[in-house]
C-alpha cells in the first residue's frame, strides 16, 4: 500500500499467498499460517464514468457526420449510427446486442426481445431515434433475415467490432475519456434515473438479477446533483 498499489492489486497477491501457506499447513506441517490474523484493506467502490447527454448526442451524430472508410460498405455508417442508438436507447449488454437477430426488434410495440444473463429473456422498449437508425441501416445493407447487425462479409458483427465501431468515432469528438459499449449502458441507466424513473423499473431493464447490482447507480445520481448544488447554490 505504501508503495501506491491498487488496493485490488494488494488483495490479488495475498489470495495467491493465502492459498500458498494453506497448502504449507495441510500438507508440509506447517504450524502457523503467518497470514491468518491479517486484515487485507477492504475494496474501494469506484463509481462507473457516463457521458453526458450532451456527449452522448455528439457520439451518436458521429457516424453520418463523417467520412467512411474507401473500401467500406455504403451502409456501414448506418449500420454504426443503428449499434449506437441501440445501445444506448436499451441499454443493453454487448453480448446481447451481437447475438441479437432481425427477429428480437417488434417494430409495432417498438421493443427488442433480449436473451440476457443465464439465458433469462427479457423485453426492453427502443426509442424512436434507434428505431430509425435501425430501419435505414436494414433497408440500405439489405438485411431482412438472420443477424440484426452484420460485417463487410455479411456474417455476424463480432464483440470486437462493435468495440472498434466506438473507438473510431470517439476519435471525432471532443469526449476526453475512453469508452467502451458498457459505459453507454451506464449511461443509458443514470439518465434514466436522472429524468425519474424508478430504480425497480431501470433494473428490469438492465436485466439485474438483484437490485444492490442498480443501486450503484443512485450513488452517481447523488454526486450528480451535489455538483450541481455546489456548482449553482449561493452559500453552497
Amino acid at each position: 500500500m505504501k508503495r501506491g498499489q491498487a488496493r485490488s492489486y494488494v488483495r490479488l497477491q495475498f489470495s495467491a499467498l493465502r492459498v500458498f501457506y494453506k497448502f504449507l499447513t495441510d500438507r508440509k506441517k506447517l504450524r502457523i499460517d503467518p497470514l491468518r490474523q491479517l486484515q487485507l484493506p477492504k475494496v474501494e467502490k469506484k463509481l462507473p464514468l457516463i457521458l453526458t447527454r450532451q456527449q452522448i448526442e455528439e457520439l451518436l451524430a458521429a457516424p453520418l457526420k463523417f467520412p467512411k472508410h474507401r473500401t467500406a460498405p455504403k451502409w456501414m455508417p448506418l449500420r454504426d449510427a443503428a449499434v449506437m442508438e441501440l445501445f444506448y436507447s436499451s441499454g443493453l449488454r454487448l453480448s446481447e446486442l451481437e447475438s441479437l437477430n432481425v427477429d428480437d426488434v417488434d417494430l409495432y410495440t417498438e421493443s427488442v426481445r433480449v436473451l440476457g444473463k443465464g439465458r433469462k429473456e427479457r423485453v426492453c422498449p427502443v426509442g424512436a431515434p434507434a428505431l430509425d437508425a435501425i430501419q435505414k441501416y436494414r433497408s440500405a445493407a439489405n438485411v431482412h433475415s438472420g443477424a440484426l447487425f452484420i460485417n463487410s462479409r455479411r456474417g455476424r458483427i463480432s464483440s470486437r467490432s462493435i468495440w472498434l465501431i466506438l473507438k473510431r468515432y470517439l476519435r471525432h469528438t471532443s469526449i476526453p475519456i475512453s469508452i467502451s459499449p458498457h459505459k453507454l449502458r451506464h449511461s443509458f441507466a443514470t439518465h434514466m434515473l436522472d429524468r425519474g424513473a424508478d430504480l425497480r423499473s431501470v433494473q428490469a431493464l438492465l436485466g439485474h438479477a438483484s437490485l444492490s447490482t442498480t443501486q450503484i447507480y443512485t450513488h452517481v445520481t447523488v454526486e450528480r446533483l451535489k455538483k450541481a448544488y455546489a456548482d449553482a447554490h449561493p452559500r453552497a
